[in-house]
């Protein structure tokens, strides 16, 4: 497969008065036209900053210091206001964690989906319309709805609206940055399989935001971890579940139960990750790793392949 988006030692830094903070820290990833890449780690890993800077969504005090994001071989940080536009919805679009604080209090389903297509493209009132009563029922919810406001939807029905809204102008990635934190695991479910019903169907490729590395092993190809900014797992999902290398991703993997087989005792994370104001010298994880060992505090380790399509960031490897 075609690669369809390339990022290459992409840096993004948050200037404060009391320093600069790297939340994303040289990190490259590519994804293929189709795929689906998941992205997983703690709150404050970066994740989310990686996917605002794809679509350059991010806003003072982020900047992006070093690195490129290539779409179909086209490098996204150097596009004008009139590219980035075309760009944004047409070829990329965002699901955002919160579907209430992305929906339009005020303002009807249906003007909100309209509007992206007027906004976008060529298309008269009625068209737009149309158009929005067949993405509704794409995502399963009836085309009476056009008329309601997003607080008589409920939480699952606003997520599926998000998507419609995410689809409407048909793009070739689409970016979901953890859109089913606030829903229980039944809609969770509902909304994760329409989702690869969608998928199916128009054929795009996904990046997939997540903290849940169970949820992300059922719908991803491929997945990242990330751990203070830093890309330290990155592999095929089976082999990431089935052989997982990082201290860090093991430890992740261990803190879920396990529906069939006998019952085990789970095993957290201990402490909490690390300031990026204050980052240690050597390995970011030193601090909670109980493999940790010399050169862990004194050198940073790099990402290696350990094998086809399986890369790790850990002295131990």
């Amino acid at each position: 497969m075609s690669k369809l988006l390339e990022i290459n030692n992409l840096c993004v830094d948050y200037v404060s008065p009391n320093g600069i903070a790297r939340a994303v820290n040289n990190v490259s990833i590519s994804i293929a036209e189709g795929e689906t890449l998941g992205i997983a780690g703690e709150s404050g890993c970066g994740k989310s900053t990686l996917a605002f800077a794809i679509s350059r969504l991010h806003k003072a005090p982020a900047l992006i210091s070093e690195g490129e994001i290539l779409y179909k071989g086209q490098d996204v940080l150097k596009m004008n206001d009139k590219a980035l536009r075309e760009f944004r919805w047409n070829e990329v679009s965002v699901v955002f964690q919160s579907a209430m604080n992305s929906l339009n209090p005020v303002i009807t389903i249906g003007e909100q989906l309209t509007d992206v297509m007027l906004a976008h493209k060529k298309v008269t009132p009625k068209q737009a319309y149309e158009k929005a009563a067949e993405l509704l029922q794409t995502v399963g919810i009836h085309p009476d709805r056009l008329s309601a406001f997003p607080h008589q939807l409920s939480g699952g029905m606003r997520q599926r609206v998000v998507i419609a809204v995410a689809l409407a102008l048909e793009p070739k990635l689409i970016i979901m940055d953890e859109p089913t934190t606030a829903l229980d695991v039944v809609v969770e479910r509902e909304i994760l399989n329409e989702l690869y019903d969608l998928k199916a169907k128009f054929g795009f490729s996904i990046l997939f935001i997540s903290h849940d590395l169970s949820l992300m092993g059922e719908i991803a190809d491929r997945i990242g971890v990330m751990y203070a900014g830093n890309m330290i797992e990155l592999g095929e999902a089976k082999t990431v579940f089935s052989e997982p290398q990082h201290p860090y991703t093991q430890g992740l993997i261990s803190s879920f139960p396990t529906i069939h087989g006998p019952k085990e005792r789970l095993y957290g994370i201990p402490g909490n990750p690390v300031n990026l104001l204050q980052i240690p010298q050597g390995c970011n994880f030193q601090a909670r790793c109980s493999h940790c060992f010399e050169p862990c505090t004194e050198h940073e380790p790099v990402l290696k392949t350990i094998a086809p399509e399986h890369h790790v960031s850990c002295h131990l490897v």
